[in-house]
């Protein structure tokens, strides 16, 4: 398991590999966000001090919250709003120790207009 948390390390994640890939998504959120998304299935992923310590922005068509710690402010993860069981979780990978995902492929989406992969 890898353990990343926010700045002041109120909101702990852990996954339960590195990430292989990671999303650079151009949407209007993460492109303003600056996050690296790393995909896993829902119940694979521990999160503590949620939702006591975050805080969550919900919009669009409103599938998915994206969380932040109330105290820090740093961005952690984003969660379906209502998850299934083949749901992924998106894990704000800057979070991460760099060694951590120094080897991991960066695909660009673009998630502002045609929501295909640019590579």
């Amino acid at each position: 398991m890898l353990r990343t948390t926010c700045h002041c390390g109120a909101v702990t994640i852990e996954v339960p590999t590195r990430p292989e890939t990671l999303c650079d998504c151009n949407c209007s959120i993460c492109r303003r966000l600056g996050a690296l998304w790393a995909y896993y299935k829902v119940d694979e992923v521990r999160v503590s001090g949620h939702p006591d310590n975050t805080d969550g922005y919900i919009w669009g068509d409103k599938t998915l919250r994206t969380v932040r710690c109330r105290t820090c402010g740093c961005v952690t993860h984003w969660e379906p709003l209502e998850p299934k069981a083949d749901s992924k979780l998106g894990v704000n990978a800057r979070n991460l120790d760099p060694a951590e995902i120094a080897s991991a492929r960066v695909r660009r989406f673009d998630g502002a207009d045609s929501w295909t992969y640019l590579d």
